[in-house]
């Protein structure tokens, strides 16, 4: 399961982008979220989603290295840590997968603490379950509301993009 945001220029551009880069082994997504930033920086407000996606072919790493293709191919700059960013792809939970180093730990490792992943994943999985932490539906109920609340659906807005076809 991937987690993608954007607040910096065309926010719902570059999280088509990245669905469209993705491709086919996208095979669920949720609504888009506008959601309050999270990590104490100042910036403007994202635009996340989470993408359910399966490859059998795939391991952790490789989620890695196409989230970080599809943050170049948006120019994504990493100056300030959990700064403005034009497009964040985080790799939350690959088959349950229980990992440790230093280029990539699973679960997320802060995941159970963030409303913008886990409405989202909510929506898209009611069942799934965040390795070490428990059903996404019960981390949601205790999250407080404060931030429950700062998660915001925006049927306004859609992944989907006639002009790119679907997933």
């Amino acid at each position: 399961m991937l987690s993608i945001g954007s607040n910096v220029g065309d926010r719902l551009g570059y999280l088509r982008g990245c669905v469209a880069q993705l491709g086919d082994v996208v095979h669920a997504m949720s609504a888009v979220y506008a959601t309050q930033p999270w990590g104490g920086v100042p910036q403007d407000e994202f635009l996340n989603a989470v993408l359910l996606v399966d490859d059998p072919d795939a391991g952790a790493q490789d989620w890695l290295r196409r989230g970080q293709l599809c943050e170049a191919a948006a120019q994504r700059t990493r100056t300030l840590r959990w700064g403005p960013r034009t497009l964040d792809v985080d790799v939350i939970d690959v088959d349950q997968t229980r990992r440790n180093d230093p280029q990539l730990t699973l679960p997320h490792p802060r995941a159970h603490q963030r409303a913008f992943v886990l409405v989202p994943w909510l929506e898209v999985a009611p069942d799934a379950v965040l390795p070490g932490h428990g059903p996404v539906a019960d981390l949601v109920a205790a999250l407080p509301a404060e931030q429950r609340r700062g998660v915001q659906r925006r049927d306004d807005l859609t992944l989907r993009d006639a002009r790119l076809g679907s997933p």
